[in-house]
């Protein structure tokens, strides 16, 4: 199952969901009463649920979607369910993919905690039509990744990528700038200097400006830090 990046706009979902995100609010500082925990009294799961098959025996990742900016209240309400619905044989786990980014603001440099796949949720659980249920009905949740009511679990080789870039030791940077635009300089010998952006080097974490130097364009090689939007 291939996951789109962070970047790409989610579009792998239900009519009900694009009806339902039209008054959705857009993120976690939002109102959060559309998105209320679970009755504690709803403790007993309905015996006239819709068959579900599933791929693999055993426990295996899911995918699920939820409203993007609400990644933490939907695990929390999740995680409240599995404990009143006593799934705890069947749900294992529930996985919010993050990774540390840095990102230059202001001249600023700070380490902010960045959602890998805005909208998505992984579980580890063993499907079976209970499981489904308690996930599918948690406040929040809009669908399985999958055909209908037969989700599709992520392939071993796609969880080790998730944990590896949520491992890393190193935090990623941020970038807000692409070639073409204008960026400040705001660390080195041209501290403030400002200049079009020729090159972007992604692995290497380095930029080439093209800057204004005693009335000649110079390419000056730039740390992604040393770097800001203008």
């Amino acid at each position: 199952m291939d996951l789109p990046e962070p970047q790409e706009q989610i579009e792998q979902v239900t009519t009900d969901k694009k009806a339902e995100e039209q008054i959705a609010p857009a993120d976690d500082s939002a109102s959060s009463s559309d998105l209320k925990p679970a009755p504690s009294s709803e403790t007993k799961i309905p015996t006239d649920l819709p068959p579900v098959e599933a791929v693999v025996e055993g426990p295996a990742w899911y995918v699920i979607h939820c409203y993007s900016g609400y990644e933490n209240k939907v695990r929390h309400n999740l995680e409240q369910r599995i404990e009143t619905m006593g799934m705890k044989d069947r749900i294992f786990d529930v996985v919010i993919p993050t990774q540390e980014e840095i990102e230059v603001k202001d001249g600023k440099r700070r380490t902010v905690e960045r959602h890998i796949f805005p909208g998505y949720v992984l579980v580890n659980l063993a499907l079976s039509e209970e499981s489904w249920y308690v996930v599918r009905n948690t406040p929040g949740v809009t669908g399985f990744v999958g055909m209908g009511n037969n989700p599709t679990p992520l392939r071993p080789e796609e969880v080790a990528q998730i944990v590896k870039r949520m491992e890393a030791e190193a935090p990623t940077v941020k970038v807000t700038f692409k070639v073409g635009e204008r960026v400040r300089i705001v660390d080195g010998p041209f501290n403030d200097f400002r200049g079009m952006v020729a090159e972007i080097d992604m692995d290497r974490t380095k930029a080439r400006v093209m800057v204004s130097f005693f009335g000649r364009e110079t390419p000056v090689e730039l740390d992604f830090l040393q770097v800001e939007k203008a």
